[in-house]
């Protein structure tokens, strides 16, 4: 529930996102990310950042028009007792898929078939982190380098790999197979990323059961803070690696949505066996499957999952281990991440004594109280989750030492998604309270 006091504030977005049918909100999304693309495109001291911008702006720019388009029909129908098929949520998503395919995917394989070809400055340096780390996984066992040889690095930073070891499953086709385009890590990244973002989609949508013109509106704003917005595009073309991980997290609530807890345990299980910012997320689930009484079937792929991923690097190497998944994110590494914008948690750890420890503790502090929340309010419903999660996520990325602005699309992802779940949330509980779907859309606008 919403609070008095936060009610103008929803009640506003609410109006700006359903202005037009949600076509405005569209025209506005798109025309920033134009602008968003552009400046990149110019200005970015990234050249991966800049080769992106070249092409993603063009690709913003036509989903603009064909948004222009979309309004001009609404408004010559607007006299219609019904909205025209090109200007319903069917439409909008179509265009969110092509402009997906041509601000994402299409710089992306420009970009991968550059560097195939022998340009060096055509992936972030996830990319190659992540690739080295699947080479090391066949080679050794375990994806991770020992301090001793980080040390003896040209580029120690390059030596780090600080995910999970799941993460370099991504990396094997061009250990495998060599440097080809199809082989570059971010092109598995893009397939996850779309294969779990559809799967959840098509969970919280179910053709046939009920959805309304309010609830695939929802859906399609959901998707596109997963697909379109500069954030992830840019992310995603250019690094990653952050985007399956965010994928999984919502295929992980869509099946919470709709009671199958142990596939969403598997879900986001695979989500934290490839990076420590998917188990907020696992925490505040598990506290949903509790109260459903699905705890066990859930923790089974939720903690299974990470646990048998961690066990080979551990056994092999356990320094190693440490080394990239603790000390060096926490900042005791031989060099400092790379992560640096100036958030609150970098602030404090560059400009007060002893900031590091400060922002650290200002960290367990919140977790803390967003535990003992969770222990006095349960989640009862996969959107609960996904609005904790938000927050929890917030926070977390605010006060990081190391830390940096495009980790928010998780944050902003897991809010926009919080309303379709909602919506699903609802729709199971009309089928036991016997309300009928002509009902379910007035109790969404009054949520």
């Amino acid at each position: 529930m919403t609070s008095a006091s936060g009610r103008p504030a929803r009640d506003l977005w609410r109006r700006i996102d359903r202005a037009a049918g949600g076509l405005a909100a569209d025209l506005g999304l798109y025309a920033l990310s134009a602008l968003f693309a552009g400046f990149t495109g110019a200005g970015s001291t990234l050249a991966p950042h800049r080769a992106w911008g070249a092409v993603a702006v063009w690709g913003y720019a036509a989903a603009c028009a064909a948004v222009v388009v979309q309004l001009l029909i609404r408004y010559a129908a607007s006299r219609a007792p019904a909205t025209p098929k090109l200007t319903g949520p069917t439409a909008r998503a179509a265009v969110t898929a092509v402009t997906w395919l041509v601000v994402t995917l299409l710089p992306l394989l420009l970009q991968a078939a550059a560097r195939a070809g022998g340009a060096g400055d055509r992936a972030q340096e996830e990319v190659l982190v992540v690739e080295a780390s699947a080479r090391r996984l066949l080679d050794t066992g375990t994806p991770y380098l020992g301090r001793d040889a980080i040390a003896g690095l040209s580029d120690p930073l390059l030596g780090y790999t600080p995910y999970q070891p799941g993460m370099a499953v991504f990396g094997l086709p061009r250990a495998l197979f060599g440097a080809a385009a199809w082989t570059d890590a971010r092109v598995w990244f893009a397939l996850a990323t779309a294969a779990c973002v559809v799967a959840a989609a098509a969970l919280l949508r179910r053709p046939g059961t009920g959805g309304t013109q309010v609830q695939d509106s929802l859906l399609v704003r959901a998707v596109q803070a997963a697909t379109v917005l500069p954030l992830c595009a840019l992310t995603l073309a250019t690094g990653g690696d952050d985007l399956p991980v965010l994928a999984l997290c919502l295929l992980a609530l869509a099946l919470a949505a709709r009671r199958r807890f142990g596939w969403a345990g598997a879900a986001i299980g695979a989500a934290a066996a490839m990076k420590l910012l998917a188990w907020p997320v696992v925490v505040v689930l598990a506290a949903y499957a509790l109260v459903r009484r699905r705890g066990i079937r859930y923790a089974a792929g939720a903690v299974g999952l990470p646990v048998l991923a961690m066990l080979p690097p551990l056994l092999v190497e356990p320094a190693a281990f440490i080394e990239n998944v603790i000390r060096f994110p926490t900042g005791h590494g031989l060099v400092t991440s790379p992560a640096a914008s100036p958030l609150l948690g970098r602030l404090l750890a560059e400009h007060v004594p002893a900031g590091r420890t400060v922002a650290l503790a200002l960290l367990g502090l919140t977790a803390l109280a967003i535990a003992a929340w969770l222990l006095r309010h349960p989640p009862r419903s996969a959107a609960t989750v996904a609005a904790v999660c938000a927050v929890g996520l917030l926070a977390a990325i605010i006060l990081m030492p190391a830390t940096r602005f495009g980790y928010l699309l998780y944050p902003a992802t897991l809010a926009l998604w919080a309303a379709p779940l909602f919506s699903v949330d609802h729709e199971l509980m009309a089928r036991v309270d016997g309300v009928s779907g002509a009902q379910l859309p007035d109790q969404l606008s009054k949520a």
